[in-house]
């Protein structure tokens, strides 16, 4: 087995300085390229497992949608600061690759160059729901809770808790947060409606659910 695979890695060795040869790389830089080969090829011959038997190779991400309307409400409710932005949309494309702990890495960067800012504080929570495969965690909470405390009056943060825990499947949890998320929302304000349409369909929701489990059977 061993010596198969000397073979292979001469073998390699040979198309390697062909390709080299039609590609009229500098004879300057052959000497690096050689101990670059020689290195991973004696990595190989001492670690390598030729033996082991291959299997397929699963990708470890999978695209999380995010729902556009939810990105539009957040910058009516907080804005569009270029600084706050930024983490938020840095955060935004790791969720839809597939990589929700990118996201979370960049809202915590974003807190740590803001801690004063309710808007990163939310998206870090919701960072942290999506993270956690649709749970609202304690970090996820803490991060919710703490954008209220820094900015009690905005509508934002109770919303997009909201938000989450309704994807979590805790209907009944999030009823409080957007009614608070709508009585902070002033009157005429261009998100207003959409809490409010929102607030009613969660309860037309919660009261179906309610006369469904009362009934008789």
């Amino acid at each position: 087995m061993r010596l198969m695979v000397w073979i292979g890695l001469g073998l390699i060795g040979v198309s390697v300085v062909g390709a080299l040869l039609l590609l009229g790389v500098a004879r300057a830089l052959w000497s690096f390229i050689g101990a670059g080969l020689m290195l991973g090829a004696t990595g190989y011959a001492v670690q390598g497992r030729p033996g082991m038997p291959g299997h397929p190779v699963r990708a470890f991400t999978r695209p999380i949608a995010l729902d556009q309307d939810v990105i539009e409400l957040r910058s009516d409710m907080f804005g569009r600061s270029a600084d706050d932005t930024a983490y938020m949309t840095l955060a935004d494309a790791a969720t839809r690759a597939g990589d929700p702990q990118t996201a979370v890495r960049a809202m915590l960067r974003g807190v740590d160059d803001a801690p004063h800012s309710a808007a990163l504080w939310t998206w870090l929570g919701m960072a942290y729901e999506r993270h956690d495969g649709g749970v609202v965690s304690p970090a996820a909470r803490f991060a919710f809770r703490q954008a209220i405390r820094l900015e009690p009056a905005h509508p934002g943060p109770p919303f997009f808790f909201g938000v989450a825990l309704i994807q979590s499947g805790d209907f009944a949890a999030a009823r409080p947060y957007w009614a608070r998320a709508l009585a902070l929302s002033p009157k005429g304000v261009s998100y207003r409606p959409a809490i409010a349409e929102r607030l009613a369909v969660l309860d037309e929701y919660l009261a179906m659910t309610k006369t469904s489990a009362a009934s008789p059977p």
